[in-house]
């Protein structure tokens, strides 16, 4: 029950990072942007494949309010990973021993009589 309580925790703390502190991320471009920006070599860069996915750029296609946008995409990513990774962990669990057969059906090396001795 212990572990289920962590991981319920876990997952709402996610959701709230997610969801919510993201909002807060600063807007200014990362490290390798900015360098890009001032060698002058960033505007010869070329799109992502999946520039034009739904959850591109960190915003959520079709919500035009950008902190729900936002959130709601940090929080559909949350799921995602989870989904995948329990997934994962699901398929590679650690199954039992299989069933042993029954000790009726298990034909063992006849036994001498002791009578006969």
């Amino acid at each position: 029950m212990r572990s289920r309580r962590f991981f319920a925790v876990a997952l709402v703390v996610a959701l709230l990072v997610a969801g919510v502190a993201s909002y807060y991320a600063s807007s200014h471009p990362d490290g390798l942007e900015h360098v890009a920006e001032q060698t002058g070599f960033l505007d010869s860069a070329e799109d992502s494949p999946v520039a034009d996915s739904p959850l591109a750029d960190y915003q959520t296609e079709g919500v035009e309010d950008e902190r729900l946008s936002g959130g709601l995409a940090g929080v559909l990513g949350v799921l995602l990973v989870l989904a995948l990774a329990g997934g994962l962990a699901w398929a590679v669990r650690r199954r039992g021993p299989t069933a042993a057969p029954h000790a009726d059906t298990v034909t063992d090396a006849p036994q001498k009589d002791e009578a006969a001795r």
